[in-house]
């Protein structure tokens, strides 16, 4: 289902008291915000929040731009492609044409041009505020602000430009050009909610670059007649405004997660792409350092996103990547140990992709995708990733586990790139080169992987996320999923939404939406909001054995996250594989001075069908089975679209939400009495 809500006219007669309950949950947030911030943090925000609050309190006008040195020639990093690459580009540029836009899992009819203050979610029209005080996230009165941003960021005029490139025909010109002073009138600096998120400057920018390229640059046939050379001039200027708002207002470096990566990409491409002001060379270097910095400070050595994602994982990658190009492009690449901590986050993902190219949805995932180019390409957005660095590093692991080169990275890399592909494929080399991510906290277990008989673990024994609120992090301690021949079985559900009812937001965030085991009802963290965890948790690794030390692949990790809990319990958890890799076996303890109310969790596939019998459960996903035998004992549930409990569910994409199965073991253990869990292959 795809979440409805009140109406527009209900929601207006509410508004007096959304507003005072908005009030209170504001005043909860950021009190809560306050007791997970170290005292570092708290110095540095009292420091830049006194800076940015007198720039807020300055009236909200437009900012003189200087005048642009149209003589200078910014970075190429895009080549010039024959027709052949078209992809799926001429279609959805016709598409977007006739008024047809693609919003998340919706195709709206928005018109061309769109509304672009209107907000697609619930067709509320955004007022034109100061974007740097408006509180967007008030979905009661203006819908989920994570529709109004997609339509915003401006992917459609990538493909339109690819179109033009492709096609030569001015309509798509044209189109490129109405989209252009469409916006420019109806969102005017600084105002409107599309001015109050430097992330999402950042990523209008990164595409705007593209379409700049994708069209000739300064030289461009759209500048060619007077009415071209005006709407020039009103883009540079909004260049120029779009860098410095970012410059002003981007994220933290304590605090920032992908935000501030996304902000710091955006920040640099336009520098690279737009040198025509002394400002430029601000951008570069504020772009440079600090991209520098944050993917050795938010990515681990082994390659794992911090923030717990693989959702932000790939967004992560993308904006290192089309930054990293823009600086080949203009002769000053960035670092060795940036393209290297880059290679190290597509290992990982090979890693944990099994062989029918599933990626477990760990941590929150809001279908962010940075370029436009990704929207001619179609398939998934992880695969291409891998095609494109297994070009950008010569490794023939990353091409073999992407199977075939899509346009995107043909878009980005050249004609070439399929011949230089090809000649990868060829090397008989592992599709996955690496199973063990300890930094990370992730771990594969398997045999025969990367073939039709792989039988596939994903453990994750990690950390909650990163920062001091661990804003995208699941309480997912413990979890893993569990792929055969490249069917899912047990699965991680997913994010639901960000901003629809609460009930899901926390529902898909807890415990209980997890493979893993839960005391009580309690979540393995404290919640202090959507996007807040007060109480963290911290994960052990005890064992990691392969089969060809031990003749198991074994891993053995523990969780203190129920230590606030009377008996300060804590949970331990095995997973060991035989050595035919046949079958798994968890076991799981619950550590501490008394006995627990306890219950095991598992959520199968929604293409899975569960069935009861004598000798335990049989779960099938096409001609795959699988034997489930639960511990001793117990009360055994087979949930399927349950809301009380909420359980039985499956989120694919952001805001849609299907039904699926959950099978909840319950029962009250002794302290360190084992719970035994076997899945065995038929």
């Amino acid at each position: 289902m795809i979440f409805t809500d009140l109406s527009v006219a209900n929601r207006l007669a509410r508004c007096g008291a959304d507003n005072r309950m908005s009030s209170l949950t504001q005043v909860g947030w950021y009190w809560n915000r306050l007791r997970c911030m170290s005292v570092a943090e708290i110095v540095e925000r009292a420091g830049s929040s006194a800076s940015r609050a007198v720039v807020r309190r300055r009236p909200a006008k437009a900012a003189t731009v200087p005048a642009a040195r149209l003589d200078k020639v910014g970075a190429v990093w895009l080549p010039k492609l024959e027709p052949a690459f078209h992809g799926l580009a001429l279609k959805r540029a016709d598409e977007v044409l006739s008024g047809q836009w693609r919003v998340f899992s919706r195709l709206l009819g928005l018109g061309f041009p769109p509304e672009w203050n209107r907000n697609p979610d619930k067709e509320v029209l955004l007022p034109l505020g100061d974007g740097r005080r408006m509180d967007v996230h008030d979905a009661a009165a203006f819908g989920d602000i994570k529709y109004l941003r997609e339509l915003n960021r401006h992917r459609e005029l990538v493909v339109l430009a690819q179109a033009w490139q492709l096609t030569g025909r001015e309509r798509y010109l044209d189109g490129i050009a109405l989209l252009l002073e469409s916006w420019f009138v109806q969102c005017p600096h600084p105002r409107g909610a599309n001015w109050s998120s430097a992330l999402e400057a950042a990523i209008r920018l990164i595409n705007w670059a593209t379409v700049w390229q994708l069209i000739g640059g300064m030289q461009s046939p759209l500048f060619k007649r007077p009415v071209g050379k005006v709407l020039r001039i009103d883009w540079l200027s909004s260049v120029w405004r779009h860098a410095e708002f970012i410059r002003g207002f981007r994220s933290r470096e304590s605090t920032g997660g992908h935000p501030l990566i996304g902000e710091l990409a955006g920040l640099y491409v336009a520098g690279a792409t737009w040198p025509l002001w002394p400002e430029a060379r601000l951008w570069r270097r504020a772009g440079r350092e600090g991209l520098e910095r944050e993917v050795l400070r938010q990515c681990t050595v082994d390659g794992v996103h911090k923030e717990q994602s693989t959702g932000y994982q790939q967004f992560v990658w993308d904006f290192l990547l089309l930054a990293g190009l823009a600086a080949r492009g203009s002769g000053k690449p960035f670092s060795t140990d940036y393209w290297q901590r880059m290679e190290a986050m597509l290992e990982y993902v090979a890693g944990i992709m099994d062989a029918g190219g599933n990626v477990p949805s760990f941590g929150d995932a809001d279908d962010g995708v940075v370029s436009g180019l990704s929207l001619a390409a179609g398939g998934c957005p992880f695969h291409s990733q891998l095609a494109t660095g297994a070009l950008l590093f010569g490794n023939p692991s990353l091409a073999r586990k992407a199977g075939v080169l899509d346009t995107r990275t043909v878009w980005l890399l050249g004609a070439d790139a399929c011949s230089r592909f090809d000649t990868l494929l060829l090397k008989g080399v592992p599709a996955t080169r690496r199973t063990d991510f300890p930094e990370g906290g992730v771990f594969v277990l398997g045999s025969r992987l990367d073939t039709p008989d792989e039988f596939r673990v994903v453990a994750d024994a990690g950390p909650l996320g990163l920062g001091g609120v661990a804003a995208h992090g699941h309480a997912d301690a413990l979890s893993f999923t569990l792929s055969v021949a490249g069917r899912q079985f047990l699965i991680d559900p997913g994010t639901g939404t960000y901003h629809g009812p609460a009930k899901w937001r926390h529902g898909f965030r807890g415990s209980a939406m997890h493979n893993t085991l839960v005391l009580g009802t309690d979540d393995q963290a404290l919640s202090g909001g959507r996007f807040v965890w007060l109480r963290r948790f911290r994960t052990t690794l005890l064992e990691r054995a392969g089969v060809a030390t031990s003749g198991a692949d074994r891993l053995v990790a523990e969780h203190d996250g129920y230590r606030r809990l009377p008996g300060k319990p804590v949970h331990r958890r095995s997973w060991q594989m035989d050595s035919r890799g046949t079958c798994l076996t968890v076991q799981d303890q619950v550590l501490g001075s008394a006995s627990q109310s306890v219950s095991l969790y598992w959520h199968f596939s929604e293409d899975c069908n569960v069935t009861c019998t004598p000798d335990g459960l049989i779960v099938s996903n096409g001609p795959i089975r699988l034997g489930m035998s639960l511990p001793e004992g117990g009360d055994v549930s087979v949930l399927h679209g349950s809301e009380v409990p909420m359980a039985g569910w499956v989120s694919r994409a952001y805001d849609v939400i299907e039904p699926s199965t959950t099978v909840v073991w319950r029962g009250s253990v002794m302290a360190g009495e084992p719970l035994e869990t076997v899945f065995r292959r038929l």
